[in-house]
C-alpha cells in the first residue's frame, strides 16, 4: 500500500525549531533580565493551562504516569536547563551543544527502539553540529563546567523524551493538542517550585515584558509544542531530531534580521552545511537512517514469512 509523502508534515514540524530559534531575541528584548526559571515557568504553565481548557481531556490509568515523564523530560527538565546553560556559557556554547540533539537520539533510538543507525546517519549529525558551531560560536574564555553540563542535560532530557514520546504514541482518542497540554501542565508544575525557591517572588510586568510572556507561551510554546508532538506521531525519531538546527540557525539569521547583527562568510558557510544535514536527515522518509531492520534466511531468498508479517504490522499507538 502506498504511502503519503511526508514533506508536508516535514515543513509544518519545522515550524517548530523556527519559533523556538526566536526564543533569545524575545529573551533580551522584551522581558526582564535573569529570570529564567520564572521565564521557563510563563513558557510552560499558561500554555498548559490553555490547552487543558480547550480540549477537557485528563490522561487516564497507565498515561498519568506517562505524562509526567514526558513533561518533565521535554518541558520540566529542558526548559530550566536551557536557560541555566545559555546564562553560563559563553557565545553560542549552548547551542552547539544542543545541536548535537540528533546524535543523542539516534543512540537512544538504539537503546529503547532498537534501531541502529546507518553510518549515513552518523556522518549527518557531525556534520550539523558542526554546521551550527560555525554559526553560533565565537571566540571565549574558559568554559563554565556546570554550564556544559547544564547543556548536555538539557540536550539528552529532549532527546529523551522525543524517542519516549515516539515509543508510547498516543491513548487511544486523544490527539496531540491534548498531549502537548498534558505534557506543559506536567513540565510547568515542575518548575513552579524550583522558581519560587531560586528566585523568589515573580517580577512586575510592564506592558512589553506581557507581550514577550505572551507570545513566547501562545505561539513559541503552545502551537510550536504542537506541531512537534504531531509532527513526531508522523515522523521517525531521527528526523524529528534533525529538525533540531533549524532553531540555533533561526536565531541567528532573527540576530542578523531585527537585532543588526552580521554574519560572516564562515557562519554563512555553517548555515549551508547545518541547512543541508537537516535536509539530508529527513532523506527517504525515514528510511536509511537505520540498519539490521531486514534479514536474510540462510538460503538467501529474502526474509521469512514471519517477518515479512511483523514488517507489515501496523505500528500500536497506546
Amino acid at each position: 500500500m502506498p504511502t503519503r509523502p511526508l514533506t508536508p508534515v516535514i515543513a509544518v514540524t519545522a515550524l517548530a525549531p523556527v519559533s523556538w530559534g526566536t526564543t533569545y531575541a524575545v529573551t533580551t528584548e522584551f522581558l526582564p533580565p535573569d529570570r529564567p526559571l520564572f521565564t521557563a515557568l510563563m513558557r510552560a504553565l499558561p500554555a498548559g493551562l490553555l490547552l487543558l481548557a480547550l480540549t477537557r481531556v485528563l490522561p487516564r490509568g497507565a498515561w498519568w504516569a506517562k505524562a509526567a515523564v514526558l513533561g518533565a523530560l521535554n518541558i520540566g527538565a529542558f526548559f530550566p536547563l536551557l536557560f541555566v546553560a545559555a546564562y553560563r556559557l559563553p557565545g553560542g556554547m549552548a547551542a552547539v551543544v544542543g545541536s548535537a540533539g540528533p546524535l543523542f537520539v539516534v543512540g537512544l533510538s538504539a537503546l529503547l527502539l532498537g534501531q541502529r543507525p546507518a553510518p549515513r546517519t552518523l556522518l549527518t549529525g557531525l556534520v550539523a553540529a558542526f554546521g551550527v558551531s560555525l554559526v553560533v560560536l565565537k571566540g571565549a574564555g574558559a568554559l563554565d563546567l556546570v554550564g556544559v553540563l547544564a547543556a548536555l542535560a538539557s540536550t539528552a532530557a529532549m532527546a529523551a523524551g522525543t524517542v519516549l514520546t515516539k515509543r508510547w504514541g498516543r491513548p487511544d482518542g486523544v490527539g496531540p493538542l491534548a498531549l502537548t497540554g498534558w505534557q506543559l501542565t506536567a513540565g510547568g508544575l515542575l518548575i513552579a517550585p524550583v522558581a519560587l525557591l531560586a528566585e523568589g517572588a515573580p517580577p512586575a510586568l510592564d506592558a512589553r515584558a506581557a507581550g514577550g510572556y505572551l507570545y513566547l507561551a501562545l505561539a513559541n510554546t503552545a502551537v510550536a509544542y504542537w506541531l512537534w508532538f504531531r509532527g513526531i506521531g508522523r515522523l521517525s525519531a531521527t528526523q524529528a531530531a534533525f529538525l533540531g538546527p533549524l532553531s540555533p540557525l533561526t536565531a541567528a539569521v532573527t540576530g542578523w534580521a531585527a537585532l543588526g547583527q552580521t554574519l560572516t562568510p564562515v557562519q554563512l558557510a555553517g548555515t549551508a552545511l547545518a541547512f543541508g544535514a537537516t535536509v539530508a536527515g529527513q532523506g527517504g522518509g525515514g528510511r536509511g537512517a537505520f540498519t539490521g531492520r531486514k534479514r536474510r534466511r540462510p538460503d538467501g531468498h529474502g526474509p521469512s514469512r514471519s517477518e515479512m508479517l511483523t514488517q507489515r504490522r501496523p505500528v500500536s499507538v497506546k
